[in-house]
């Protein structure tokens, strides 16, 4: 058990994507391995019929930062996910960027508040942002590791502010790009990208208009609306509709996002 203990503070503390996987029925109840998302099982085990089964389905839930008990025969085993905090990178900090920063800390994620103008960007405005930078966004990205947990919300729609940003997240493996504005704004905008060599596969990742159609209107259900939109990108499922009338279960099973089962 120690090695399986020292397994997951080693993900926790590399902040590496990884897993457990327990078994929580059946004869092997109590047998535990542990998965990281790059090298495959690192500590524990599991019964040797079922451990590629597991690990396939494992390497599913952690790319949608997701945990299940699924069955397996005559066990059952429960997947849980380790992933290190997602990041929520909001250019811009204007009026919407303060509820979604609060709102961001309070989802988990890691909130980065980036924007040129002193005037806006202070800690009277964000006192509890995890950083809070003023910069251009070319100064910003320098500092900022681009991965696969990070999220940009572009927040302010005046090119001065938001075209700067593009080349950085272009090739990034970033989980989510938001660009506010009308939809107007965003005919403008893709055509800007066009004519810089983007391909429409690629201004097709950014979301934009920004957020779910709930009827926002006040910078507070702005933010719920972004969010909304972001919480549906990171778990890789979910419609954006409403549950009433809907039928089925409200969270995704094991095949049901690739349409398997």
């Amino acid at each position: 058990m120690s090695d399986v203990l020292d397994a997951v503070r080693a993900l926790v503390a590399d902040e590496r994507l990884g897993a457990t996987a327990t078994v929580v029925a059946g004869p092997d109840l109590g047998m535990r391995a542990v998965f990281d998302a790059e090298r495959g099982l690192v500590a524990g085990g599991l019964p040797e019929w079922v451990v590629g089964d597991v690990l396939a389905d494992a390497a599913q839930l952690m790319a949608h930062e997701q945990s299940r008990t699924l069955a397996y025969a005559d066990c059952d085993v429960y997947i849980e996910t380790l992933a290190p905090p997602p990041v929520l990178l909001l250019f811009g900090a204007g009026h919407v960027s303060q509820p979604m920063a609060v709102m961001g800390r309070q989802l988990g994620f890691r909130v980065i508040v980036a924007d040129a103008r002193p005037i806006w960007a202070t800690e009277e405005r964000f006192p509890d942002v995890d950083e809070l930078i003023v910069a251009w966004p070319e100064k910003v990205l320098e500092r900022i590791d681009l991965d696969r947990r990070t999220y940009v919300a572009l927040l302010n729609h005046d090119p001065r502010f938001e075209d700067p940003v593009f080349p950085s997240v272009k090739d990034a493996p970033v989980r989510y790009i938001g660009a506010m504005g009308s939809r107007r704004t965003h005919r403008a905008r893709v055509q800007r990208l066009l004519a810089a060599g983007w391909t429409e596969d690629e201004v097709g990742r950014i979301h934009g208009p920004i957020g779910l159609d709930i009827g926002a209107e006040s910078p507070e259900e702005m933010a719920v609306s972004i969010l909304g939109e972001i919480i549906q990108v990171r778990y890789g499922h979910g419609t954006g509709m409403s549950l009433r009338g809907s039928n089925g279960r409200i969270h995704a099973q094991r095949g049901e996002e690739e349409g398997t089962s």
